[in-house]
């Protein structure tokens, strides 16, 4: 039985895994063979063996080497978390937890929850980066949203809290294909420069494209920062208080503290409805569910009129979204399909 199939027939513990994942490198099949059998046969040699060939592949790992291993292990999240966890204990190689890190978060971009929960971990904890509970909170809400009961844990001594999606989580291509923020300076005619230039620091952090934010808040407020509709929404951003809850607005006439949870809200909005910016207005006009009730725009005229007025100031009909965020709407498919 050749020593590969015999290796498969069994379950490699981590160290294992950890030569195997950088086999891939080597181009010599004759060294392929002999590293095989060395692992079948000298299982002590692993953690000798560890510190050469990841230090050959990692150590000297500029702040480009994670994607250029994201690239090679074919998207891979569990190889990502496994090199990453070499790395940031020093398990074999030189400790680099920046690395560790990189490589944790483009497997959590992934999907993958336990380099979710270990990065929410290391905000929490602050360990080798300054603490920063916001982020431990981001990326313990992914895990727990996927069923990780320590992210659960951990989300209670954090508090659920709404925080910016970090760059490494939204993908080169997304961004790429964003249209110009603010090109010319065109947002400073949209409205108060003192509004314009919150919204341009802000939004960026949530991923959300300054013109949509500044045209919702024309459309729902005119730039009031005090503005109260009948229906109890408050603010800039019209938050009624249930929205303002659900993302942590304490002061929703507070103009920064209203703003963070409009972007907050169009965020998710974005993500469940993949980016069909019709959709997200009508939700945030109307309310996402009576989007999915009607699957599409609601039959409402003052719902239509706020599309309308959104898209003409937007300009676009769709815009970049992290899908990590929440899962899309289950109408989705069927919503897809009135629109065709």
């Amino acid at each position: 039985m050749a020593p590969a199939t015999a290796f498969r027939q069994r379950t490699p513990n981590p160290y294992e895994a950890r030569v195997l994942s950088f086999l891939v490198f080597a181009s010599d099949v004759e060294l392929i063979g002999i590293l095989t059998r060395m692992l079948l046969n000298h299982p002590a040699l692993v953690r000798c063996l560890l510190g050469s060939i990841l230090g050959m592949f990692v150590l000297g790992s500029s702040g480009a080497r994670a994607e250029e291993l994201a690239e090679v292990e074919g998207h891979d999240p569990i190889a990502l978390r496994t090199q990453a966890i070499a790395l940031e204990h020093g398990e074999g190689v030189g400790r680099d937890i920046d690395l560790a890190m990189r490589l944790y978060c483009e497997g959590a971009r992934l999907g993958d929850s336990e380099s979710q929960y270990r990065l929410g971990w290391i905000y929490a904890n602050g360990r080798g980066v300054k603490r920063d509970d916001t982020l431990a909170s981001y990326f313990f809400s992914l895990a727990a949203r996927q069923g990780n009961v320590d992210a659960e844990r951990m989300l209670k001594h954090v508090g659920d809290q709404t925080a910016p999606v970090p760059g490494c989580m939204i993908k080169v291509e997304e961004a790429e294909a964003a249209p110009e923020a603010d090109p010319a300076g065109e947002l400073r005619h949209m409205g108060p420069a003192k509004i314009v230039e919150l919204v341009n620091r802000l939004a960026p952090q949530y991923g959300v494209i300054p013109r949509l934010a500044l045209a919702v808040i024309r459309t729902e407020s005119n730039f009031d920062s005090f503005a109260l509709s009948p229906k109890k929404a408050q603010g800039l951003m019209q938050l009624i208080p249930e929205t303002a809850t659900r993302f942590n607005v304490r002061k929703p006439f507070d103009p920064e503290q209203n703003v963070r949870g409009g972007l907050a809200y169009l965020r998710w909005l974005l993500a469940y409805y993949k980016g069909n910016v019709a959709l997200v207005a009508a939700a945030y006009n109307a309310g996402e569910g009576a989007v999915n009730r009607f699957r599409g725009i609601p039959p409402f005229a003052e719902t239509h009129e706020y599309v309308r007025r959104i898209r003409d100031s937007f300009r676009n009909d769709h815009h970049p979204y992290d899908p990590s965020v929440t899962e899309p709407s289950p109408e989705m498919p069927r919503i897809r399909l009135r629109l065709r």
